[in-house]
């Protein structure tokens, strides 16, 4: 049975889960926010009937416009270092689930609200999305994630630029800089982003697994050690019961028959 929030939908079918974003019509991010999304997703790491998340927003208008700034305005410093720690911890959950995650973005993704969407595996912008990082314009920097996993996507010169001008980008923009990978329209977004989810929910769980931790943690460490990484993954995935009926299936030609196993 799927857990109560306040701040955010939580629905599950086929497979595939989905956290709502649910404080519109800005869908602004508060400390409630940042817990209930760690606590939804330690709920879907221990569900393995879960086998992707889709985290999305309500309205249409915002996936999230920015951390909320009525809660922030009064914080002292250490106030503020717990703030950042929350929406830390929570994007790391997401970030580390050993499954897919997609970010389906609708509407404005302001501050924080990017730094949400970078912490998923996959992001799918309506054709309405609105990227931008306001925070220097305040007088602050991106707290949530944003200068070190922006930079890993789309170099070191472009999120300067994006943080230091704290232009906002259009969707188009943002698949030309490889911000989002692909670009719907605003009709259209949740019926695609679905598919697409449906696709990786039938590939072999550890397999994806196995992949997903080795591109992920490959990147913050130097390449013999990534390599070593790989050949050890691969090795998990080699003897799972998937991968002996996968390359089994491939011999015999015949559709293989997973069980996540």
């Amino acid at each position: 049975m799927l857990m109560s929030y306040e701040t955010i939908r939580v629905t599950k079918e086929e497979g595939i889960a989905i956290i709502t974003l649910n404080r519109p019509p800005m869908n602004p991010l508060n400390s409630a926010v940042f817990t209930e999304i760690a606590q939804a997703a330690d709920e879907f790491a221990k569900d393995n009937s879960v086998k992707v998340v889709i985290i999305t927003s309500t309205g249409g208008k915002a996936f999230a416009a920015g951390a909320d700034v009525s809660e922030m305005v009064t914080l002292t410093p250490v106030e503020a270092y717990g703030f950042c720690q929350g929406s830390r911890a929570a994007f790391s959950k997401l970030e580390n689930l050993n499954k897919p995650v997609i970010a389906a973005i609708t509407g404005v993704a302001f501050g924080g609200g990017v730094e949400l969407a970078l912490a998923a595996d996959f992001r799918i912008a309506a054709d309405n999305a609105k990227f931008a990082f306001p925070e220097t314009g305040l007088g602050i920097i991106p707290g949530g994630g944003g200068t070190q996993r922006l930079p890993r996507l789309i170099g070191a010169a472009k999120t300067k630029e994006l943080m230091f001008t704290g232009d906002i980008i259009d969707a188009a923009e943002a698949l030309k800089i490889g911000l989002v990978n692909q670009v719907v329209t605003l009709d259209s977004i949740m019926e695609e982003t679905l598919k697409f989810a449906k696709r990786l929910a039938l590939k072999p769980f550890v397999a994806i697994q196995m992949a997903k931790a080795a591109i992920s943690h490959g990147a913050d460490i130097d390449i013999n050690t990534g390599l070593e990484m790989e050949i050890q993954n691969f090795v998990i995935a080699f003897a799972s019961a998937d991968g002996r009926e996968g390359i089994s299936a491939f011999v015999e030609k015949r559709k293989p028959n997973y069980t996540d196993k």
